[in-house]
């Protein structure tokens, strides 16, 4: 099948809300296969005779493979197109998640490890995904066009835990089985349906660049340094609820598999509120930087509410102050990065900020794992409050730099 390129002036309303339709439905099959078996990973480990620390290498790796692979899979896509990349990133996860569940079939901690490497080699779509949104949105578009990224994020967190949760009742080779065939599925989407966005034009003249071109062509360096610098620390924090919820409930108060995708379920459904609905209004309204700066404040006091928190009730309320704030912070942190890029040059801007945030996800589980087990449940939490603190100072840098500026209301000035 020959895919139709698009050229600039096709990018309508209509068109643009059917590739933000199509994103959607894409990002909510592969992170539905996420959401099934992430909150579910340190069960895993501790069932094939695994510590805290394990959970934390074993989620590093994953985000190592990622840090190296997604800019060069973004360079691909900006070269080669959106299309190609996000169907082998699907197909290739379906893949992992085959290998995945017959880890857990056979208990094979290895093999577990060798899944998730190459999931991480692979996981290029939610770059391309939002490089194709890019290349069709404008200015005014690009934060509710982002936000139909998160809130595919968001509902495949609702549904993933949970499904991963009633799963894995009947056995734990099932909950990954079924997050490949969701992966394999969105491949066929793609195939059959996905228009591609990146023009001829644009690509026929693209040469390989490195990493570094994307800050030397950049027509505001010093914000996507920011931006870059913040997909980091917000990442970061966030690692800490993959390597440390699942344990710090199960410590406390008892929680299984069950609950423990319940809590995950509820976050994903406070990121699909926010960034289906919520996220485009806002940024209108108050800016995307305020938003931005207001979103890294509630991850931070999320973040140390969780650490405190003794009875089942406190932890949740925890958890959705934390979850609101991330719901907040990563729509805009790619719409900032998208507005900060060559426009040449989206796929691997994006896919390099998807890097910093690769960066983070490789050292923050193994930091994560280190402090759970060498200073207790309540440690990876309050480092992660005070890295998110330390974001929402330097988002309040990015004011000065003329990014995601809000916008006059009808008939001012």
């Amino acid at each position: 099948m020959v895919a139709r390129t698009l050229n600039p002036p096709e990018a309508s309303p209509r068109l643009l809300g059917r590739v933000e339709a199509l994103v959607f439905v894409t990002v909510f099959l592969d992170l539905v296969g996420f959401g099934i078996v992430i909150p579910l990973l340190p069960f895993y480990v501790q069932s094939m005779g695994g510590s805290a620390r394990t959970v934390g290498v074993l989620l590093g790796c994953f985000s190592f493979t990622q840090l190296l692979a997604t800019p060069v899979l973004g360079r691909f896509s900006d070269r080669y197109g959106r299309r190609p990349i996000i169907l082998f990133s699907l197909a290739a996860n379906a893949v992992a998640m085959g290998l995945f569940a017959l880890a857990s079939y056979q208990r094979l901690l290895p093999l577990l490890f060798v899944s998730r490497i190459l999931a991480g080699a692979t996981a290029g779509n939610l770059a391309a995904c939002q490089a194709s949104l890019a290349d069709i949105s404008t200015s005014e578009t690009r934060a509710r066009a982002m936000g139909r990224v998160g809130a595919g994020i968001g509902l495949g967190l609702v549904m993933g835990p949970m499904i991963g949760g009633m799963f894995s009742q009947w056995g734990a080779w099932l909950p990954p089985l079924a997050a490949g065939a969701l992966a394999l599925l969105g491949s066929i989407g793609v195939l059959l349906a996905m228009p591609e966005t990146h023009p001829l034009s644009a690509r026929s003249t693209a040469k390989p660049r490195s990493r570094l071109s994307v800050l030397r062509e950049s027509p505001r360096p010093r914000a996507l340094k920011l931006v870059l610098l913040l997909y980091f620390l917000v990442f970061l924090a966030m690692t800490t609820l993959q390597v440390a919820l699942a344990l710090l409930a199960q410590a406390r108060f008892g929680w299984k598999a069950k609950e423990v995708g319940y809590v995950f379920a509820m976050q994903g459904g406070l990121g699909l509120l926010i960034q289906g609905v919520l996220i485009g209004p806002l940024s209108k309204a108050v800016g995307e930087v305020r938003l931005l700066i207001l979103g890294t404040l509630l991850l931070s006091a999320g973040m140390l509410g969780v650490s405190l928190a003794e009875h089942p009730v406190a932890l949740v309320g925890a958890l959705a102050v934390l979850g609101t704030g991330l719901g907040f912070t990563q729509p805009l942190l790619s719409s900032l990065a998208s507005q900060a890029a060559n426009p040449s040059l989206q796929g691997l801007t994006l896919g390099l900020a998807q890097s910093s945030g690769g960066l983070a996800r490789t050292v923050g589980p193994v930091a994560s794992g280190a402090l759970y087990s060498s200073l207790g449940t309540s440690a990876p939490f309050a480092a992660g409050a005070l890295v998110a603190l330390i974001a929402a100072a330097l988002g309040a840098l990015l004011k000065h730099e003329g990014l995601g500026k809000q916008r006059p209301p009808p008939g001012a000035g």
